[in-house]
């Protein structure tokens, strides 16, 4: 199931023969500013939380993301990363025919496909930047039961907007929806466009703190529905899922929640700002089409080139975007570029240009 992930830094790094820290990594989605302050500072005083078990299910850190977000504790699961629960909803509500907003994250049809599930895609198109016609995918959902939305959606990073997704949900209350906001913070007002506290009876909501934190490896994320939804899936939950560093990690961000606050906003200032800087970089090119996007990562069509061949170009550079021609509604023309700070953003568009002509 792995092989529909992205770049893979370690194979790059035996093949260069040099060490991953000198990999400039643009092909992983992860906040360029973080950690948070203080971050790893306080996992080395708390290393020795490894020694002892972990809570079996994670219920302080269920408890804080609940208090924090104004939600019922019981209606919260906590989890190894929003991967473990991708996995479990196929078998915990029983999906028979799984519609998927593509071009998307791999997983949804990965798990669909490990528990023998139906899924069909429907595509956003890239002469409409990728934005979906709500119009049109309600005539997708009569083969289907459940749904499958990320949102803002990697890689494309479009965003529905709250008022057209609830509206969407809402109308279709015999439907299962699965909307996952991993990148949500990364959206400027994402606390009004994240549905988690409207949410319907008939969604569940993913978050994810590995991203906005740049924490991927201690994997830490959380399903939000109802309190059925919640009893059902913890059916399928193995005891000590959070492992101890990971629980220490989470509870200490959630707690720290003003400066939590302040490093989001000045993340989201941050990465905006390179944003428009590196698309302002290459507009005037005409060998390469970049898509709007909400995040930290933006989409690019390469006209007169394939993905492949710019991305060998780039890694001999110690450079790694990622290809997306294993997308399903992507072609081999398309990449991804995971924004860095302006030093590294920089190098990318000097190595990148001579490229494209």
């Amino acid at each position: 199931m792995i092989k529909g992930h992205g770049g893979n830094i370690y194979r790059l790094s035996e093949k260069l023969g040099c060490s991953t820290s000198d990999i400039i990594d643009m092909s992983s989605n992860l906040n360029p500013t973080g950690p948070m302050p203080g971050l790893i500072d306080f996992l080395r005083e708390n290393i020795c939380s490894i020694l002892s078990l972990p809570q079996a299910d994670a219920n302080t850190m269920v408890e804080n993301f609940a208090e924090q977000n104004n939600i019922d504790k019981d209606c919260v699961m906590a989890g190894s990363g929003t991967t473990q629960f991708i996995y479990s909803i196929p078998l915990a509500f029983n999906i028979k025919h799984a519609l998927i907003f593509g071009p998307t994250y791999s997983d949804y049809a990965d798990a669909c496909t490990m528990h023998k599930k139906n899924y069909s895609f429907f595509y956003g198109k890239k002469q409409d930047n990728f934005i979906y016609n709500m119009e049109k995918a309600e005539k997708e959902l009569c083969n289907a039961d459940t749904v499958f939305i990320c949102n803002p959606n990697n890689p494309t990073g479009g965003l529905i907007i709250h008022s057209e997704l609830i509206s969407f949900i809402s109308r279709h209350k015999k439907h299962f929806f699965i909307i996952d906001e991993s990148y949500m913070p990364f959206v400027n007002n994402y606390k009004k466009e994240s549905i988690i506290n409207n949410l319907p009876d008939n969604a569940v909501v993913l978050c994810s703190m590995s991203k906005m934190f740049r924490i991927p490896g201690l994997r830490i994320g959380f399903i939000v529905g109802n309190k059925k939804h919640i009893a059902k899936l913890k059916k399928y939950q193995t005891p000590w899922s959070v492992n101890s560093l990971a629980q220490t990690a989470a509870n200490y961000l959630i707690s720290a929640n003003n400066n939590i606050e302040k490093f989001i906003i000045s993340s989201q200032k941050t990465i905006e700002n390179e944003r428009i800087w590196f698309e302002n970089s290459l507009k005037e090119n005409l060998s390469i089409k970049m898509f709007p996007s909400k995040t930290s990562f933006i989409l690019a069509h390469l006209k007169n080139k394939n993905a492949d061949e710019i991305c060998y170009a780039l890694a001999q550079h110690k450079i790694l975007i990622r290809d997306c021609t294993n997308f399903s509604g992507l072609s081999k023309n398309f990449i991804r570029f995971s924004l860095k700070l302006r030093k590294e953003n920089k190098k990318l568009i000097d190595n990148l240009l001579p490229l494209l002509n």
